[in-house]
C-alpha cells in the first residue's frame, strides 16, 4: 500500500544517503505544476554535504534521486557532489 506524506510533513526531516551517511536536512521542496522536482537539502554542520560543500549552505538534489521518504529521507549515493563544483544534476546553492 502507497503511503503519502504531506510536503510540510517533511521540512526539517534527515536526509541519510543510502550507503548511511548523514546528508543533510530537507529545507524547501521545488514544486513543478503539483510535482516534486527538486529538493533543497541544508548542508548542516555534521553532514557530509557540509563537510564537502564548505563555502556552500546547501544543494538541490532532483527528486529522481529520492529513493525513500518515511522518518528519513534516503537519496542515492549519486547525490553527493564530486567537489565543490558539484556534480552534474546536484546543484549547490
Amino acid at each position: 500500500m502507497l503511503k503519502t506524506k504531506k510536503v510540510t510533513e517533511v521540512f526539517q526531516m534527515p536526509v541519510y544517503t543510502n550507503s548511511g551517511d548523514y546528508f543533510g536536512d530537507i529545507e524547501e521542496a521545488i514544486l513543478s505544476g503539483n510535482k516534486v522536482q527538486s529538493w533543497r537539502i541544508r548542508a548542516t554542520k555534521h553532514s557530509k554535504l557540509g563537510k564537502l560543500l564548505t563555502g556552500a549552505k546547501g544543494a538541490i538534489v532532483p527528486h529522481a534521486h529520492v529513493q525513500a521518504i518515511g522518518d528519513i529521507m534516503l537519496v542515492s549515493d549519486s547525490a553527493i557532489p564530486a567537489s565543490e563544483d558539484a556534480a552534474d544534476d546536484v546543484e549547490a546553492f
